[in-house]
Formats: C-alpha cells, sequence, structure tokens
C-alpha cells in the first residue's frame, strides 16, 4: 500500500447523495472527472474486471462469441431504423471534420445487424450469438448517484440471430438462465421484471432489477402469486362496462374554488346528499406530444381523481413521441382549456384526443370539469355523456391495487436496472433486409434478441446492497484483493513475519494487499474496514507469541491462528 495509487477520504464527497456513491469515492475506487463521467482508479478497475470476467465467462458458457464494435458510430443505421431521432436529446451527437454526423453509440443493435448481414448467407451458419464489452454513452440530463447513473458507462451487450421464433425464444431463454448465474455470483437481490420495450422495439421484455431503497425504478409484486413488473409494464384490470339505463341526468353545478381534487371532494360531501371520495372524481390532466419528426398536438388523459399521472407509465405509454406538460402559453392559445375545470367535452368539441384509464368504462358516473370557471358536472358518464378515443396506461400504481392476474394485492419497491432482455423479432433484420438462405433454397429473414447487463453500475449495486456502517464489503468473486494483511506493529521481526506471510500467500494463489505503510494501526484498521477486502489478517502485538488475527469483515468475526499455520488458514479462510 506504501506504492498504490490511493487516496483514501474521512469525509463523504459533497455531491455525493447515496452510500456507493459516497463509499466508492471516499475509498479512492473511482473519481469524479465530469457530471456523469468517472475514471476508474487501481481497486476500482480490479473489482470492475472482476465482475466483465463472470459476465464473460457466463456469456461463454451458453456459446456466445466475443467481438468488439467501435463507439464512434456513422449516423445512416441509426437514421434507418429512426432512433437518430427518438433516441431524442440523450444521444450524443458529433461531427467529424468534413462535418459528417455521428454518434457515440448508447447501443448496437443496428451494427451487429449489419454485420451479421455481411457475413452470413445461409441458414447452416445460424444461430449465433454475438457479444460485446464496451463503453457506452447516454447524455443523461440529471446524471447522479456516481457511477449507478453515468453519462460513460460499461454495459456488456448481446444480439443473438434465430432463424425462427422458436429459436429466438431459446436464445432468451438462455440468456435470462446465464443472468440468474451471473447475479447469483456476484451475490446481487434482484428481482425479474415484465418490462415495456420503449426505443428499443419488440414483444417480449423482462428486466432485471436489484432490491434498493435508491433505485430509480419503482417495480411491484403480487407476493400471493409471484407476478412482479416495472410500472410502466403493468397493465390495469379494467372493469365490466355497467348499463346506463336508470342513470340519473348529468347535471352541472356551481363549485367555487374548486380547482384541486381536494376542494371538489370537500364540496361534493358538503353540497350533495351522499359521500365522496377522489376515486369518484375524473381528473383531466393535459399534456402536448410530438411524434418523431411531426408537430406538437395536444392530448387529454383522464384518470380517476384519487392517483397522479405517472410520468414513467405515461412516456411509455406513448412512446417514441416525446411528451411535455402545458405552458401557461399553450393554454392562452387555447382558451377552451379552463384551467382546473378541464372536463372531456370540450375536448372533443375541439378535436383534441381523449385518452383514459382503463377505469373509464362505459356506465362509470363521474363528477368531473364542466369547461366553465367555478362550475363542475356531476353524474357525467362514459359512453353516454361523453366517449373517449381510447384507454392509456399512465395513472400511477397504488399499492393495493389488484394484480393483473387477479390473484391478490400489489407492493410496490424500488430498484437499480441492471439487466434487460429483450425479443427483438424483426425489427432490425427487417431494417437492413438480414436476410439467409434456407433450407428450402429460398430466403429468410433472421429474428433478433438484444440482452444488456450494466458491468459498471453492478460494481456500484454490490457496494450499494453489501456496504455496512464501516465502509465496503466485497464477495469474494470480485473483491479487488482477497487478503488484506496489514502489519500493525513496528517491531522488525513482526514486518519481516509479515512480509514472509504475504509471499507465502501470493504463492498459494491468493491476492494480497499489504498495508506495509508508516501510518499508525487505528488508521490502517479504518482504511481496511473502508476498502473492504473479505478477508483481513493482523499481524499485530500478538504475533510475539506466535499468532495472528484473522477477521472475517462480512461477519466482523475473528480468530487467532498459530503463525505456523497462518497460510493455510487464511487459504481455508478466503476459500470457504
Amino acid at each position: 500500500m506504501s506504492t498504490l495509487f490511493l487516496r483514501t477520504l474521512r469525509d463523504d464527497p459533497a455531491d455525493a447523495e447515496v452510500p456507493s456513491h459516497k463509499l466508492l469515492v471516499r475509498a479512492g475506487y473511482v473519481r469524479r472527472v465530469a457530471p456523469g463521467v468517472y475514471s476508474w482508479l487501481p481497486l476500482g478497475l480490479r473489482v470492475l474486471r472482476a465482475v466483465e470476467n463472470i459476465v464473460r465467462e457466463e456469456m461463454n458458457s451458453i456459446g456466445a462469441q466475443e467481438i468488439l464494435l467501435p463507439a464512434l458510430l456513422p449516423r445512416e443505421p441509426y437514421e434507418t431504423t429512426a432512433r437518430w431521432t427518438e433516441y431524442g436529446d440523450n444521444l450524443f451527437r458529433v461531427k467529424d471534420r468534413k462535418g459528417t454526423d455521428m454518434l457515440l453509440g448508447p447501443t448496437h443493435e443496428e451494427i451487429f445487424a449489419q454485420l451479421v448481414k455481411s457475413e452470413y448467407s445461409s441458414y447452416k451458419d445460424l444461430p449465433v450469438i454475438l457479444y460485446q464489452i464496451q463503453t457506452k454513452y447516454r447524455d443523461e440530463e440529471r446524471p447522479r448517484a456516481g457511477i449507478l447513473r453515468g453519462r460513460e458507462f460499461v454495459m456488456k451487450d448481446s444480439y443473438s440471430f434465430d432463424l425462427d421464433d422458436d429459436g429466438l425464444k431459446a436464445s432468451y431463454i438462455a440468456h435470462r438462465d446465464a443472468y440468474q448465474r451471473i447475479f447469483a455470483r456476484l451475490a446481487v437481490r434482484y428481482v425479474i421484471v415484465a418490462a415495456t420495450s420503449g426505443a428499443m422495439g419488440g414483444s417480449a421484455s423482462e428486466e432485471f432489477l436489484a432490491e434498493s431503497e435508491v433505485g430509480e425504478d419503482t417495480f411491484v409484486r403480487c407476493l400471493e402469486s409471484g407476478y412482479a413488473a416495472n410500472v410502466e409494464a403493468v397493465v390495469t384490470p379494467a372493469p365490466e362496462p355497467i348499463p346506463f339505463d336508470g342513470l340519473a341526468e348529468a347535471q352541472v353545478h356551481e363549485t367555487p374554488d374548486t380547482t384541486t381534487i381536494e376542494t371538489l371532494v370537500a364540496w361534493a360531501n358538503d353540497a350533495l346528499d351522499g359521500t365522496f371520495d377522489a376515486a369518484d372524481t375524473l381528473k383531466n390532466v393535459m399534456v402536448k406530444v410530438r411524434e418523431p419528426g411531426g408537430e406538437w398536438e395536444l392530448l387529454g388523459i383522464g384518470v380517476p381523481g384519487n392517483r397522479e399521472i405517472d410520468v414513467k407509465r405515461l412516456e411509455a405509454s406513448l412512446e417514441p413521441a416525446e411528451v411535455e406538460l402545458l405552458t401557461e402559453a399553450d393554454f392562452a392559445a387555447n382558451s377552451f382549456l379552463v384551467k382546473g375545470y378541464i372536463g372531456p367535452k370540450a375536448l372533443q368539441e375541439n378535436g383534441v384526443r381523449y385518452l383514459v384509464d382503463p377505469r373509464v368504462v362505459d356506465g362509470t358516473a363521474w363528477i368531473t370539469g364542466a369547461d366553465q370557471p367555478n362550475r363542475h358536472v356531476v353524474g357525467l358518464v362514459a359512453g353516454r355523456d361523453f366517449t373517449v378515443d381510447g384507454t392509456i396506461e399512465a395513472a400511477e400504481i397504488l399499492d393495493g391495487d389488484l394484480s393483473p392476474d387477479g390473484k391478490g394485492p400489489l407492493v410496490a419497491a424500488k430498484g437499480i436496472e441492471i439487466g434487460h432482455i429483450f425479443q427483438l423479432g424483426q425489427k432490425y433484420t427487417n431494417a437492413f433486409e438480414v436476410d439467409v438462405l434456407g433450407e428450402s433454397g429460398k430466403p429468410v429473414r433472421l429474428t433478433m434478441g438484444s440482452y444488456g447487463v450494466g458491468v459498471s453500475r453492478l460494481v456500484a449495486v454490490i457496494a450499494e446492497q453489501q456496504h455496512d456502517d464501516k465502509g465496503l464489503r466485497w464477495p469474494a468473486e470480485v473483491a479487488p484483493y482477497d487478503v488484506h494483511l496489514v502489519i500493525a506493529n513496528k517491531d522488525e521481526a513482526a514486518i519481516g513475519g509479515a512480509t514472509s506471510l504475504a509471499e507465502e500467500l501470493d504463492a498459494a494463489g491468493l491476492d494480497v494487499l499489504l498495508d506495509d505503510r508508516k501510518s499508525s494501526p487505528g488508521v490502517k484498521f479504518k482504511d481496511a474496514e473502508l476498502l473492504g477486502m473479505p478477508t483481513v489478517v493482523v499481524v499485530g502485538r500478538g504475533y510475539a507469541n506466535g499468532v495472528v488475527e484473522v477477521r472475517d469483515r462480512f461477519t466482523g468475526e475473528s480468530a487467532e491462528v498459530p503463525v505456523d499455520n497462518a497460510v493455510s488458514a487464511i487459504v481455508a479462510a478466503v476459500r470457504g
């Protein structure tokens, strides 16, 4: 350690919000260069490489072949699939000295598809799985949490090419199984959830989420059935339509100062004969949407008043269109929109597309805006008094909502996305006409899968899940070193004995970090806890009595072992 490129910090960095960010910086594993951009220092790089190797081993085990494509890419392939536009501001776009448009790759479906098209021509060449472990670039608007959400990150992305859907499903399952082995070896706690495909396209899609309170992904699960899904992928069970017969006519009421759901419910309970709550009201939220290359258009979203709009669900439902809330200028330009009192009627009369939550079925009666200041309509019946242009999954999911499989309530939790697998189908092979000559002598259009693992993010995830109040705690498979050997004695015999022990452990096949610094034992012990090697060996005062101390960083347990048996005891402790 006296020559290791390492400086530990006693204080948390000012910009750090989550434990993994604080600890990885304090322990000298990474250093910030710019927002969302980090340098990997020696200890951090050893962990990153260990994670990479586990991913590589498990990918190789399913017959995948590693290649490496450039990160600097031409515009044309992404223009072909429309993702040059669809990625929006998240795409790093650059020009070369000749003014040619290029980009820094966020993901490589297009380039892999072109590569296979150029190299393979017969059904006999298939199936094939290709992968790379490579740096990706996405211009995150708000990079945060250190390497958990960066603008430059390391990802394993793999792509399967098959002759038919059965082959695609087999490749998908092989990846799914490999991912479970990877995360088990990394000692990561995770769940597999149904997900949306987003800009990637395709059909089946699942995310692997590491359970964490600091995660930006919200997922829900049903403990009774095992159902789990990212909130964007939850499909709301719609109630059966209700007959109109016998329902009272809708009536407009004066409702002064009721621009919020809370004030509207209070008015209804005071002025009407009945007991009402927010779920009896219909909240109409106005947004504007723009399809890639198109113009902004107004869109009304109707949801029960006891729910907020979930922006992620809304964006996922409308992807690849952009979505924004209306500005004051938008309201001024559309005078039929009366803020706080918007109802379905004015939207329909003015040709505004109107989508509603699946719970708003024909025959349901609502209290909603009457499109006039200080007025609401009571008993407005869907399908009788207003019609809709369709449904949309945009309302937030609440704890206790019925699971889509109908087998129990949903509960919400937070997670960090660490893997995502897609059955892409033929979106990209169609775009680039990736055909081979089939067994029948006719061209066969290949079908494709895409599979990602956040390699650099996993370093932070492990730190997030495994740390304690003293510092990092690395699982043995990814620890920078197997043993942290601390010389806590200034006696020359002890120093010599520690050095010899380090050499013997090295000869036994262990990676050893020897703390030979002139620092005090207290400083060395604090650094050992902060750095997080799984086994800590202390050569201290007990050395004069022929013993050294062996500490388990995970359990906190320690034991004294005779110097003569130290190597075998330490090897046994490390290798379990």
